[in-house]
């Protein structure tokens, strides 16, 4: 076989290999933050304060000025690139291209964002790859992927070929709703190079729209090892489904056909919303980046500490700093779900 013969090889990065940048999408007036604005605000400064103690931050918003002069005093200015683009809202995980590397030549997928089956409006947020690219800021080539709805924080890939993954969210009618399982099967193969889809039955958060995406509950990790959500409380509401999920993973093995280490992270007490309902706060919901962890914590000591602990236990080669989410749980997310990582050499420098 000639090399131009030789078949194409995908492969999905794992979040804990070299990066460029980090990507968020600044919260605005217009955004479903408007209410409790200048705390959500402040909780992204902190993240990005956290990010560019270390490397380059992208930050896509309609209003660069405004936000460089609330970003003033957090120091690195140098390393924020700013995009002026109109946003719905703010959870780049979700919207942001998602990388992979094809005979080693980095690519972005442009997948179609609906707001997680058609729940809310995504006309602005569906287009920012797009603008990003007419923007030029990418090294790597955007690839259109319009014709099916795929989610950053619904996938997990460990970069060796194993993606995990959420049935209740990826087989949700108002996405690929004209794919069966094995349709959406051949569809990760094909554009991430999965050789193994692991599938999650259960395992929910009460409170999340997402439709469970796996961000919120299992994160694949270095040493073929997962973390997840573990409830040890058997009158919590979350308790059957989350032990159920647990069976699920111990029964699972990699691309490679190896067990994982499975890794248990506590449950915060519940957190309510103003209207008295749950709202689905997560440590494993952290953010990994070249030299750090950085985890969601929700002003509760005893769990904090635990899960600060649990994830350094894991990433013992990387700074584990906790950020204070509990402003960003009322919008249904956390820390992982604003943000998106973008890999080695696919950034212009």
């Amino acid at each position: 076989m000639t090399l131009s013969q030789a078949p194409s090889t995908t492969v999905m990065p794992a979040e804990w290999q070299p990066q460029d940048a980090i990507m968020l999408a600044w919260p605005h007036r217009g955004t479903d933050w408007h209410y409790m604005l200048a705390d959500a605000q402040q909780c992204f400064k902190n993240v990005a304060r956290a990010i560019v103690r270390e490397m380059p931050l992208i930050i896509i918003t309609p209003n660069v000025d405004e936000v460089s002069r609330q970003l003033a005093d957090i120091g690195h200015s140098d390393r924020i690139i700013y995009q002026e683009i109109e946003t719905n809202d703010t959870w780049a995980r979700d919207f942001g291209p998602i990388s992979v590397y094809t005979n080693e030549t980095p690519h972005l997928l442009d997948f179609k964002f609906n707001a997680w089956g058609m729940k809310f409006a995504a006309c602005h947020d569906n287009l920012i790859n797009c603008k990003l690219e007419q923007n030029n800021i990418f090294k790597a080539q955007m690839i259109n992927c319009q014709d099916f709805v795929l989610e950053g924080g619904s996938i997990e890939s460990d970069g060796n070929g194993t993606i995990l993954t959420t049935s209740n969210c990826l087989l949700s009618p108002n996405r690929n709703g004209f794919l069966n399982k094995q349709g959406i099967e051949q569809e990760l193969m094909r554009r991430l190079g999965a050789k193994k889809v692991l599938w999650l039955n259960s395992g929910e958060l009460v409170g999340d729209d997402t439709d469970a995406h796996i961000d919120t509950l299992a994160r694949l990790a270095p040493g073929n090892t997962i973390l997840y959500v573990k409830c040890d409380d058997t009158g919590d509401e979350q308790f059957e489904s989350l032990q159920r999920m647990e069976n699920e993973l111990m029964r699972m093995t990699n691309a490679q056909g190896e067990p994982f280490r499975l890794v248990p992270l506590p449950c915060p007490s519940p957190i309510h919303d103003e209207d008295g309902l749950r709202l689905p706060a997560t440590y494993a919901n952290f953010l990994i980046t070249n030299k750090q962890v950085l985890v969601p914590i929700y002003g509760q000591p005893a769990t904090d500490v635990r899960a600060l602990e649990v994830v350094q236990s894991v990433f013992s080669n990387r700074d584990v700093v906790g950020i204070d989410c509990n402003a960003l749980i009322k919008q249904h997310g956390s820390l992982h779900c604003i943000t998106m990582q973008i890999p080695q050499n696919f950034l212009k420098k």
